[in-house]
Order: C-alpha cells, then structure tokens, then sequence
C-alpha cells in the first residue's frame, strides 16, 4: 500500500485559451490519482466545507479516504494562478491555505504499516511530524514547491534528509540549491541524505540522480496540452505505483526498473495535462498508459 500525504485543493487555472474556476486539484489528489492505476492508495489529508461532495465521490472510487479529514469550520486549500501562451510559465495570483495551515494530521491505524510513503509539496514541518508516525516504511519520497523553500527553506532540507529520494522541478532545485546548474543541484540534492533525486524539466524530461549515476530521459512527445498543472504530481505518482508494484527485491538494485518508473511517471504527467485539473485522470485506462509506454520504449531506443 501506497499512503500519500499532501494537499487536497480547489484550483482556478487561467490560461490564455480558457478559465476554470475550483476545479478539483492539490498535490496529494494528483499523486494518488495517478498512482492508484498500479497499487493501492490511502490519502491523508483535508479538506473544508466548501469541497464538493462529487468530488469526494469521485476521489472515493478510486482512493481510501480513512486519512482525509473534513474541517467544517474552514474552506479548502485553495490555489489561482495563470499560464502564458507557451504553457510553460505560471504565476501564481492567489494561495490561501486555509484548511491545512493548521492541519494535525492523525494517521489511521491501517496506514501505519504503509511501506511506502509519498509526501506531496506539502508544508515540511507537517511532513516531518508524518514520518515518524509510520512503521519503518521502506520507501519515503518527497515534493516541494516554491512556496515552502521561499518560507521555510530549513525545515524543506531537514524533510529531505529523512527521506530516500526526492522528486522536484528544476526551478524549484535552483532556488532550493542556488544556482542554475541542474547537475549540481541534483549533487546538492543527494548530499542531504537522500539515496536519490529525480529533478523533473517539464516537457525535456527529467534528470536522474543515484550514486554517482546521472541519468537524462527525455520526456514524451506530445501534441496536445491543455493544463499543465499537476503533471509533476502525476509523474511522482505514477513513478512510485509503477516501482511498488513491480518491486522484486531491494528497489535500489533494480535500477531497470526505477528507468521503467520514470518513463511512467512521465506517462502519467502528459495525461494530465490533456485536460483541466484532475478530469484526464477519471478517464483513461491502464491499456492506454502500457499502449503509451511501450511507444515510448521503442521512441527511446530508435
């Protein structure tokens, strides 16, 4: 079992081309929706009386909902912001935190022999205080936003180093790291602690880093993009699904496999951004990610 920890939001995402207004979103919603194709998935989080209750059905199908809490007396994380015309830069208009500004999060008793753990972009004093809550888990990733390396850059760091691998944009490395070259914020990364660290370009792909290893994979080709929001969530929850279900030993020998994972990550992230928030998720199959998948192997080994 997979248990994710992050936000669950309503999202205003303006583009150039159309408007949609709290649509459902969050770090924690993408990554589970994603990862739940491969395994199973528990979320933790909150949400607060202005969450749709289509939503939470939609969520339910796929997810259990034991560790998401519902705060009556507050409104849903919420996040606006605006992309330019090549889809690629976002500014952000709007964050309210609300519900999960002082969220305590309590983990069930059924999640706690979790043996992997993924913390969305989500604060990391809250994340910290997660991790000990969970019977030696064997696998812990974590994300992280500009929002919390701008306001609480050490506490990010100190979330990292009790952590096994790290998945992150390329801005976000650069500030968290600062400098502009990505190789050596992926080394600044893995000196932290973790054993390794995914630092993902948007449609160039991502960069590996394992050991003394550095591994560039391109992203997939792709002709049609319509939101990009939470396509880094998308790839980290496709990423950690495919790895927990194909898992044959100690996932770190198998780097094959951890490559397969991120192809797959990738996968799941141009899914996502065929469409406005979460919607693309509900409607695709497994066929259509293995379908995709293996076009992807043989683009890669032409």
């Amino acid at each position: 079992m997979l248990t994710v920890f992050g936000s669950v939001a309503l999202d205003t995402t303006r583009t150039p081309f159309e408007t949609r207004e709290r649509i459902m979103g969050g770090a924690a919603t993408f990554a589970s929706m994603s990862a739940s194709f491969f395994t199973t998935v528990s979320l933790i989080g909150v949400i607060g009386n202005d969450f749709p209750s289509s939503y939470y059905e939609l969520l339910k199908s796929r997810l259990n909902l034991d560790g998401l809490v519902l705060d009556n007396n507050k409104k849903t994380f919420f996040y606006d912001s605006s992309f330019d015309y090549d889809l690629s830069h976002r500014t952000t208009n709007l964050t309210e935190l609300n519900a999960i500004e002082d969220f305590h999060p309590v983990v069930p008793k059924d999640y706690i022999n979790s043996r992997f753990l993924y913390l969305a972009n989500n604060d990391p004093d809250q994340n910290i205080k997660i991790i000990d809550k969970f019977v030696e888990p064997e696998l812990i990733v974590c994300d992280t936003i500009e929002y919390w390396i701008e306001n609480k850059k050490n506490a990010v760091i100190e979330m990292m180093e009790k952590t096994h691998g790290v998945v992150i944009n390329d801005q976000e490395a650069r500030l968290l790291c600062n400098t502009s070259n990505l190789i050596k914020c992926g080394k600044q990364l893995l000196s932290y602690g973790p054993k390794f660290a995914i630092i993902k370009k948007g449609e160039h792909g991502v960069l590996f880093f394992f050991d003394d290893n550095i591994i560039p994979i391109p992203g997939y080709p792709l002709d049609s993009v319509i939101d990009p929001t939470g396509a880094g969530d998308s790839f980290a929850g496709g990423f950690m699904g495919y790895l927990i279900s194909n898992k044959k030993g100690d996932i770190f020998d198998d780097i094959p496999l951890i490559k397969d994972s991120i192809l797959i990550g990738n996968i799941m992230g141009t899914f996502a951004i065929e469409s406005f928030g979460t919607e693309r998720l509900f409607e695709i199959t497994n066929s259509d990610i293995m379908n995709r998948f293996d076009f992807y192997k043989k683009m890669l080994s032409i």
